[in-house]
């Protein structure tokens, strides 16, 4: 007996297997080359993505090293400047990092003076990086460190020159002012500064005192800085060279009479117009009531000569 599919059953998955044909033509085929292109593109672009999600590690040489400490205490000893670093995050985030901008900071403002020796490790250490982006490793792990308490204290100023004055004249006496300066530094730095000095100041031909305004003052110790004052005002007293004569002046009082050897010192040429005429010795009263000998000198030499010694005999 034959056995046959109603006429409309056979029409319909005709009608199925046409419909399903058209659209794997439309899907598959039609224009198959540009879905090809579309499928490359989607594919390249799915592998960018998710490889520049995937962690990557760099390493980064010569990262300058700073460091916090307390307000009262310094680093003495030479630091290492620079440390090298190793970072990981995901690639494209590690890619933007640029090595020239970074730095590594170490807060040492826990710790009291001393000789330390520092762990350095990747939780210990602050580093300005984008999200996602971590220090992994660290070198050198251990660095030493040693912290002094810094003081204050006051140093004299002194007074600093180059070249000489003009041929026959010599400086009489420097002065700045302030004479005393204050400094600040760490203890053994301290402890070891006497004086500051000024720039130098030219004497080349000079006949005369000055005075130089607004002097810079310099310390030789980097750790040391001047506290408040960084200038000074410096006098300088020039004159004609001087020397050393020795006069022998008579002289008597109303109590008592004989020789003075006099030594004295000033310019050469107002030394030679003196004569023992010119030299008065008197007597007065001294500070604990008895009479003593005193030496006059002439009033227009005075502040230019200097009595040195005086002998007085009977």
């Amino acid at each position: 007996m034959n056995f046959e599919l109603p006429k409309s059953i056979v029409i319909e998955k005709e009608q199925r297997r046409a419909f399903l044909g058209y659209w794997f033509s439309r899907i598959f085929l039609d224009d198959w080359l540009m879905k090809v292109v579309a499928l490359v593109i989607t594919l390249a672009l799915w592998l960018g993505v998710t490889g520049l999600q995937t962690a990557i590690t760099r390493p980064i040489n010569n990262v300058s090293l700073n460091t916090l400490v307390a307000k009262d205490l310094e680093i003495t000893n030479a630091l290492i400047p620079e440390v090298d670093i190793e970072i990981s995050g995901d690639k494209r985030q590690v890619d933007q990092v640029n090595e020239h901008d970074i730095a590594v900071t170490l807060d040492l403002t826990d710790l009291r003076e001393g000789d330390r020796t520092i762990q350095l490790t990747p939780q210990g250490i602050s580093v300005k990086l984008p999200s996602g982006v971590a220090v992994t490793k660290i070198s050198p792990e251990r660095i030493a460190v040693k912290l002094e308490r810094v003081e204050e204290t006051q140093v004299a100023v002194r007074i600093e020159t180059n070249g000489a004055p003009a041929t026959g004249f010599e400086v009489y006496s420097k002065a700045a002012v302030p004479s005393r300066v204050g400094v600040r530094g760490p203890k053994s730095h301290i402890e070891s500064l006497s004086y500051v000095t000024t720039d130098k100041i030219d004497l080349t031909g000079r006949r005369a005192g000055f005075v130089s305004q607004q002097v810079p003052l310099n310390v030789s110790d980097p750790k040391i800085s001047l506290k408040n004052t960084v200038t000074a005002t410096v006098t300088l007293q020039i004159g004609r060279v001087r020397v050393e004569r020795l006069m022998v002046v008579p002289y008597e009082t109303d109590t008592r009479s004989g020789r003075a050897s006099v030594r004295l010192y000033g310019p050469e040429a107002t030394l030679e117009d003196l004569t023992p005429e010119d030299l008065l010795i008197v007597e007065a009263a001294g500070a604990d009531g008895k009479p003593k000998l005193e030496l006059v000198l002439p009033a227009g030499v005075k502040g230019e000569v200097v009595v040195r010694s005086i002998k007085f005999r009977e």
